[in-house]
């Protein structure tokens, strides 16, 4: 069998084009899934799992959010883009669901979330055509949660090195820093702001922009030992934002292939077995062991 890919870009409410990679499989079992990333990682970092994913019978979107990767070309237009993260989510995330299930109109869509991509799921106002969420170490960024070193990386972070360095280029210089794509200084601000709450984005609640509570599909939640951005604490709080869904939780503990998977190495292909093929149950099944 093989996988066809087609590349595009859809218009979203905000003015903003997003780019879309789809994985079109030579046999559609009717199910799609949606590949939301982690802050500032390419949609091409998620191509091996949506292979996968497409051999077995599922049509695949990635996408990179708006001002990453193949959403913006120049460092210019960088520079003035206004996307904040919170729009990662009510715009960018919003509008590639709807454009999948308006192609797949009979298609039941699992949007799996990597990272900030499972935090951001509670502003996307079209959460009513999402079927089943998968959240891969998708975790609160309060400072306090983490622990030794992490905990004073998280907090020079927030409190230095985003407010000190994004007005002097007008952007996050994430490169710069080894870290990951340069990123929007408005999507920097915000995500900084959250850090610094205990409550991080829900401390700025606002019912009508938040859909955390009004989403009630089966969710599972996902967290490895050894994983310094995502602590199973902060795995934790983040799952518990979704408190009407249908809620699984499991953490990996300490063999020494969960010891390696860490924050990334879930979409990387020697993790395939057990965990892409853990995935695949669960989505068709419910179980995911």
């Amino acid at each position: 069998m093989t996988v066809q890919i087609k590349e595009t870009k859809i218009s979203t409410p905000n003015g903003h084009p997003i780019s879309i990679i789809k994985f079109l499989p030579k046999i559609d079992r009717n199910q799609t899934i949606i590949i939301s990333s982690a802050t500032g990682v390419l949609q091409k970092y998620y191509a091996k799992f949506a292979n996968y994913f497409a051999l077995k019978g599922f049509t695949v979107y990635t996408f990179d959010y708006s001002g990453i990767g193949n959403s913006v070309h120049e460092l210019k237009a960088l520079k003035e883009h206004q996307s904040t993260l919170s729009s990662w989510g009510s715009n960018d995330q919003a509008a590639v669901v709807a454009f999948a299930k308006k192609e797949n109109k009979e298609s039941s869509i699992t949007l799996i979330a990597h990272s900030v991509g499972g935090q951001i799921i509670g502003f996307n106002s079209n959460y009513d055509l999402i079927d089943k969420v998968i959240l891969i170490a998708a975790q609160s960024g309060y400072w306090r949660d983490f622990r030794g070193i992490h905990l004073l990386k998280m907090w020079l972070l927030w409190h230095a090195i985003i407010p000190t360095l994004t007005p002097v280029f007008g952007y996050f210089p994430s490169k710069k820093l080894g870290l990951f794509e340069n990123l929007p200084k408005n999507m920097v601000y915000e995500w900084a702001s959250w850090g610094k709450q205990k409550k991080y984005m829900m401390h700025y609640q606002n019912n009508s922009d938040y859909f955390f509570d009004s989403i009630k599909v089966p969710i599972l939640a996902l967290s490895f030992y050894g994983d310094h951005f995502a602590p199973r604490k902060t795995v934790d709080w983040m799952s518990s934002q979704y408190r009407s869904a249908q809620l699984e939780r499991v953490h990996h503990h300490t063999t020494k292939q969960e010891q390696q998977l860490k924050h990334f190495g879930f979409f990387k292909l020697p993790f395939k077995e057990p965990f892409w093929d853990n995935t695949l149950q669960w989505i068709l099944t419910n179980k995911y062991q």
